[in-house]
């Protein structure tokens, strides 16, 4: 496995990566910090760290870039279908863990629970790109962020979900 330092506006993350797909993304002071990272890793410089760079700087600078390099985080299969559903939310909207655990269930066939949705959520290896950021409580407020919740809401209000003093996402009626 590669890896290679990138930088943010939040603080400078660790990419992983295998030679081809992005497979780990952490701010280096993270919760959980490489988790799914090797112990042997060398530092290198790939096409795809480039990419990855590449979209960090356009996401931080209020675009809304899509994502063209492979994405392959390593993990359970329960966990893989967490990430696959964070993948779904799209950039400016949030959803709840019980709404990610309802999802889950009817992918997996049978009833998740919200702390086994919350595990998930919290062990993703690749943060941002996985918006991780974009799961709140049910009363919207801003629970849990292995990269810290002032990095939460620095994303949240980046994306348009938070503004001014705001520290819960307001839900609106359908």
């Amino acid at each position: 496995m590669l890896q290679k330092r990138l930088t943010t506006p939040l603080g400078p993350v660790t990419a992983m990566s295998d030679g081809l797909a992005l497979t780990g993304l952490w701010f280096t002071d993270q919760k959980y910090y490489g988790s799914t990272m090797p112990r042997l890793t060398v530092v290198s410089n790939r096409p795809v760290f480039d990419r990855v760079q590449a979209w960090l700087n356009a996401y931080f600078a209020g675009e809304q870039p899509i994502i063209d390099f492979p994405v392959k985080p390593q993990g359970t299969p329960f966990r893989q279908t967490i990430w696959s559903l964070l993948q779904e939310i799209p950039y400016g909207e949030v959803r709840t863990y019980g709404e990610l655990a309802s999802l889950a269930a009817e992918r997996v066939g049978h009833l998740v629970g919200g702390q086994a949705v919350g595990g998930a959520v919290g062990h993703n290896p690749i943060s941002i790109v996985i918006p991780c950021h974009r799961v709140v409580a049910g009363n919207g407020e801003l629970t849990g962020y292995a990269g810290g919740l002032d990095r939460k809401v620095a994303l949240l209000r980046l994306e348009g979900q938070l503004t001014g003093a705001e520290d819960r996402v307001t839900f609106t009626k359908n």
